[in-house]
């Protein structure tokens, strides 16, 4: 089918939405039972940890991590938001640095100043979105990011959804006193469909419409270490430490093989690893190549990973000619 679908539907008794371009699986979200990025608690400060620079805390899920605290007392209460998804047996990465993220807008307590995502080029614009913050809701104590989203909606949605995050913002910021508890449960993946993927697309709600719009077999590729492309294939594989990739040009033997292939898998790796939620450490050996190819792909690479939602950073090419990745864990690991 062509055209761009956001499809809100279940898989495997778990809710689930997926993004289709063209026929082509782009994302894919599905809840899982872990507390997901986005969860406020109410935590109490559990025990420093020395040497790590961080500390635990309880919570109504279990432990969680907070970094880089100081000044922090056992008993302690205090607010913290899920960062990140936690490996197997370790503590919830938390942050207390919270956000209220909505559709058109996120609201940062205890950081004012309103601001425009740098992604709306138009000044006129810009100004536009400003002044209608500024007359409609006047001044407020947090700070407000209007979101790119902002670039073609509706003024009176703008203004509603902003008045909704900065009543959840005020009332949360006040609720610090008592007892471990969640404050503010995460986005399921059907809100957060409707949150991150505001491009213009064909809404399909119905049930069973992953099946009628042929993506099962997409979605249950996910589980398959194998990615098939028009100029080779690479292998995905999550290990305890990081996420092992290994390209190769398949039957192509002709000089530019490993160049071509390298740069396929640089275009297609975000849309894999967000898919398959895969983050932390990731370890690429491309196909061999010579070394004056490097900035060819580093290059393909960065370009693709700049284009991609989940933060990414590239480390570099180590001595052994393996590329380094450093990715954010904000999606569940669901296979």
């Amino acid at each position: 089918m062509k055209g761009r679908q956001i499809l809100l539907d279940h898989y495997q008794g778990r809710e689930a939405a997926a993004l289709v371009e063209n026929g082509i699986l782009q994302d894919f979200i599905i809840e899982t039972d872990a507390p997901s990025p986005g969860t406020v608690y109410r935590a109490i400060v559990d025990r420093p940890i020395k040497g790590q620079g961080g500390v635990f805390l309880k919570t109504p899920d279990g432990n969680a991590f907070l970094r880089q605290i100081k000044g922090m007392s056992p008993g302690q209460t205090m607010l913290v938001q899920v960062s990140g998804y936690a490996e197997a047996g370790k503590a919830i990465p938390v942050t207390n640095r919270i956000l209220f993220k909505s559709r058109y807008v996120i609201v940062t307590p205890n950081a004012p100043g309103l601001n425009v995502s740098r992604s709306i080029n138009d000044d006129e614009r810009r100004d536009e979105l400003i002044q209608v913050i500024r007359e409609d809701i006047g001044t407020f104590d947090h700070g407000m990011i209007l979101r790119s989203s902002c670039a073609d909606a509706d003024s009176d949605d703008i203004i509603e959804d902003a008045r909704a995050m900065l009543d959840l913002a005020n009332n949360v910021m006040a609720d610090e006193a008592g007892d471990a508890e969640v404050l503010v449960d995460a986005d399921s993946p059907h809100e957060f469909a409707w949150r991150e993927w505001t491009q213009s697309a064909d809404i399909d709600t119905a049930e069973g419409c992953f099946e009628t719009h042929d993506i099962i077999d997409q979605i249950e590729a996910l589980a398959n270490p194998f990615v098939k492309m028009a100029e080779g294939h690479y292998y995905i594989e999550p290990t305890r430490a990081c996420v092992s990739i290994d390209v190769n040009t398949g039957a192509d033997t002709s000089p530019a093989a490993a160049l071509k292939a390298n740069i396929a898998m640089a275009r297609d790796l975000g849309r894999q690893l967000r898919m398959r939620g895969l983050g932390g450490q990731i370890v690429i050996d491309p196909a061999p190549m010579p070394k004056k190819d490097r900035k060819i792909l580093e290059s393909a690479l960065k370009a693709a990973l700049r284009k991609d939602t989940v933060e990414t950073n590239f480390v570099g090419f180590t001595q052994m000619g393996l590329i380094e990745l450093q990715r954010a864990r904000i999606r569940p690991i669901w296979m």
